[in-house]
């Protein structure tokens, strides 16, 4: 088996604005590195597009039918100062969740060690109602649900590392006792959510804020003293990462310092966790990443250290 990497072209095509960090040479920066022989072993799927019905193990249908509803004829439409949407973007939202839950079969199917979902909109913004943070559907909480409801397990994780609280992900899952929730995250930072003593409906939510300027030894300190026993404690029997490259030094959104060697360190980590509680299944999906050299590298990264770990 090996690593099953998800693209598709609609990840290019919705396009926000000019100036737009969250723009579509993140996918064109990432696919120039993939894209190459080096990366010959990945399982290449093309991610299909969830129905509805997936998508509302998360969300209302009364919110997925205002999220397309406001699809534009041309341009662009925005749900809020920092989210838009073109003709096109629709199809990408309903294939990055379709990537994940198709990560998700692969997976548990024995067709994939493990998966990496490289589309966009991001998702662990999207509330149950609110698309927000260049986010329209919260695609690791659809595929934790996903995973519980569909395949019967009994247990499962999500661990975000990207430099922005998951909120979404935590809406979404807060009641949800089957999941566990685990954040690293930038604080004070947008969103303003992800505090110490927001912990869940059933105390399955970890948040482990990190201060403005912190590097990647702390990081390293709080997954090896939180996050691993939090997951040990839980014993998932699949592991879902939101996988946010933007507390790279580098990236003009957050001011966060680790470096590409970091996301491969926790990557690692990770794997080994999986390897040890859930057989090693293990799904990831792009989360942020706003330094276009910065996200190629450390993708590239974390892609390297899935396979490593997958053959």
């Amino acid at each position: 088996m090996s690593t099953a990497y998800f693209a598709h072209p609609s990840g290019l095509a919705h396009v926000t604005p000019p100036g737009h960090p969250e723009q579509v040479a993140r996918l064109q920066s990432i696919a120039a590195v993939i894209d190459t022989p080096g990366y010959d072993a990945l399982i290449r799927v093309e991610p299909p597009a969830a129905p509805d019905a997936e998508i509302l193990r998360c969300h209302p249908q009364r919110y997925v039918d205002k999220v397309a509803a406001a699809i534009p004829a041309a341009g662009w439409a925005a749900l809020d100062g920092d989210t838009h949407l073109s003709p096109e973007s629709m199809e990408a939202a309903r294939r990055g969740v379709g990537g994940c839950l198709k990560a998700v079969d692969m997976v548990l199917a024995g067709e994939a060690s493990n998966a990496f979902v490289a589309m966009r909109p991001p998702g662990h913004h999207a509330e149950t109602e609110t698309a927000m943070g260049f986010c329209l559907f919260g695609n690791a909480a659809i595929a934790a649900k996903y995973a519980l409801d569909h395949h019967g397990l009994s247990r499962v994780a999500v661990v975000d590392f990207d430099v922005h609280h998951g909120n979404g992900t935590q809406d979404l899952l807060w009641n949800e006792e089957r999941a566990l929730f685990v954040s690293t995250h930038q604080m004070p930072l947008y969103p303003g959510t992800g505090a110490h003593d927001e912990r869940g409906a059933h105390g399955q939510i970890v948040n482990v804020p990190l201060p403005p300027g912190s590097d990647g030894n702390l990081m390293r300190r709080v997954t090896d003293e939180i996050i691993i026993p939090a997951l040990e404690r839980h014993k998932p029997e699949l592991m879902i990462v939101s996988a946010g490259f933007d507390a790279h030094l580098a990236d003009p959104l957050a001011s966060l310092e680790w470096d590409t060697e970091d996301f491969a360190w926790i990557t690692e980590r990770l794997c080994g966790a999986a390897d040890a509680l859930c057989g090693g299944r293990l799904v990831s999906t792009l989360e942020g990443g706003y330094d276009l050299a910065a996200l190629a590298a450390s993708v590239a990264a974390h892609v390297d250290v899935l396979m490593k770990r997958g053959a």
